[in-house]
């Protein structure tokens, strides 16, 4: 490796981790540049999956696929997505930022106009996987623009918002995407990511970030690791988002690959715990810190599905369209931006805890309120709930980045540890509430449609003369009495689903409600213990001074 001497930084402009950018002086209207261009580089890489989350039951029928085939488009991009913070932390260290950036914003561009020209499943699947690369790039090169737009002494505000811009990319996909695919169907979602990405690209290209520090850091065993890792998280990643759907007893294939994907991350993580100078600090990540900030983001992120598996899904259960749920999306984005907003403006690094409980609290407090739904519920219902539970979502990140960031600057060899942990946390945490959640709807379902249905009996006048109401709703159509009567038994029965379901979701809610507050109690007890025991919390060092050794200036 070429030793060459490090570049002479003023104090406060020195990266602040290996990989990073420097942080020079900006004139404002700069600073501005960059955070409308961070903005822009988040929502490129939040919008193109959520935009397929989005719309999954249209774009089924344009691509003529299964329930099953379609889930593995949002699967395939946390596949890819969850694991490559592994390399793209190294990359960005030993070939500089700038190569980082153009080389991924060119990558994901190609592949999306490549796949205007192929109408596939196949190919659908394979642009998910690329964009899961590339998203995980994007939403750190986001971070570091928005850093470049603060000053250092609100550096922690520039992390707040860096972290929570993509995630409003769902709320926002929801509000608009169905207009996109009214232009030319699933085409129209990939000529929108495409124009993004090529905005995006022009962008970071006009305005660069400032050089950082590289080094020499990739080491042969690295991508051994990586390979064996990556193979195992993307099963596990699989199992979780399909087996709802698949059914967890029912499909071979479930068993085989959670057995395999257990074996290959053991596998991995045995490498690196014997390694000499190890891409993973296993015995850090093993620590008891870790192990707890890791266990808070999963359930913080299983709460938060009760957004997207519990709301939306209650809401399509009852036939509710895009277009009427639309009111409820700029609900969710106000909450997701108002969370946003007084996250950046409250966050103080010696109370990060107290952020956490409230969060929790918001989102427990929507999710009883839920509990309560009928089949005479509305959008407009769920207004309150659903914007404590966007506010709770974004309101917590920030200090949740911050508690495990303190802990790698007192050692910048822990950094591609902690960016694979937040990572596979965010992500597993969704996939694990999903799959939690739909599959206890699915269960608790069953249950109460079988206690409706065997208290329905034609002995019962009420029943009786529901059938017989349904019945003489299509008279004046069909003739045969006989057939009335069917058509009557069939309406009562949809009626039974619709009620059965609506007391599953019921139930969904109450079960995110006791895990927020369950959460809660827990953090709640853990900072009370570390008050006690005077272990407060030190404030992170704003501009903390990180020279490696054999440094180099990208």
């Amino acid at each position: 490796m070429d030793h060459y001497a490090p570049r002479d930084w003023q104090p406060h402009e020195r990266p602040s981790l290996p990989g990073s950018p420097s942080t020079p002086d900006h004139s404002n209207p700069k600073r501005l540049a960059y955070a409308l261009v961070g903005l822009l580089v988040a929502l490129t890489g939040g919008l193109g999956n959520s935009l397929v989350i989005a719309n999954l039951p249209y774009l089924q029928g344009a691509l003529g696929a299964t329930t099953a085939e379609m889930a593995w488009l949002p699967a395939a991009y946390v596949m890819t997505n969850v694991s490559m913070n592994l390399l793209l932390v190294k990359f960005r260290q030993q070939f500089g930022l700038r190569a980082f950036t153009e080389v991924f914003l060119v990558l994901y561009a190609l592949v999306t106009f490549g796949h205007l020209f192929v109408n596939d499943l196949s190919s659908a699947i394979a642009v998910r996987a690329a964009h899961g690369m590339v998203g995980a790039a994007l939403s750190s090169l986001g971070l570091y623009y928005m850093i470049q737009a603060f000053p250092a002494k609100w550096r922690m505000k520039a992390l707040v918002l860096g972290l929570g811009a993509s995630q409003l990319a769902l709320p926002l996909a929801r509000l608009f995407s169905e207009d996109l695919m009214q232009i030319a169907e699933w085409r129209g979602l990939y000529l929108f990511e495409l124009g993004m990405a090529l905005l995006t690209l022009g962008c970071v290209f006009l305005l660069k970030l400032p050089p950082g520090d590289r080094f020499k850091t990739f080491e042969k065993l690295d991508f051994l690791t990586f390979a064996i890792l990556a193979t195992g998280v993307a099963l596990l990643c699989a199992v979780l988002s399909l087996g709802r759907i698949d059914w967890w007893l029912e499909a071979p294939w479930i068993g085989i690959a959670s057995a395999t994907s257990i074996a290959l991350i053991l596998a991995g993580l045995a490498i690196e715990h014997n390694r000499s100078n190890p891409m993973l600090m296993t015995r850090w990540l093993g620590s008891g810190v870790m192990i707890r900030l890791a266990l808070a983001v999963i359930l913080i992120r299983m709460v938060l599905s009760e957004q997207s598996t519990g709301a939306v899904g209650f809401m399509q259960a009852l036939n509710m369209s895009s277009q009427q749920l639309h009111s409820l999306y700029v609900v969710m984005l106000l909450g997701s931006i108002a969370g946003l907003a007084t996250s950046a403006l409250t966050i103080d690094p010696k109370h990060l805890f107290m952020p956490l409980i409230v969060s929790l609290a918001m989102m427990a407090v929507g999710s009883v309120m839920d509990s309560y739904s009928n089949n005479l519920t509305r959008p407009e219902n769920m207004y309150f709930s659903q914007f404590l539970l966007a506010f709770g979502g974004t309101f917590f990140l920030g200090p949740t980045m911050v508690l495990g960031t303190r802990r790698v600057l007192t050692n910048p060899r822990n950094l591609v540890s902690f960016s694979v942990l937040f990572g596979i946390c965010q992500n597993l945490g969704g996939l694990i509430g999903a799959a939690l959640l739909g599959t206890f709807q699915i269960v608790r379902e069953k249950f109460h449609s079988s206690n409706i249905v065997e208290h329905l009996t034609m002995l019962d006048p009420r029943v009786a003369a529901r059938v017989q109401s349904g019945g003489n709703a299509v008279g004046s159509m069909i003739a045969d009495p006989s057939l009335r009567n069917l058509q009557g038994i069939r309406s009562l029965a949809t009626a039974a689903t619709r009620e059965a379901n609506v007391l599953a979701y019921n139930d969904v809610f109450m079960l995110i409600a006791v895990i927020a507050v369950l959460t809660m109690i827990w953090i709640s007890i853990r900072a009370l213990w570390l008050m006690s025991t005077t272990q407060t919390v030190a404030p992170a060092p704003a501009t903390p001074s990180v020279q490696p050794s054999g440094a180099t200036s990208s």
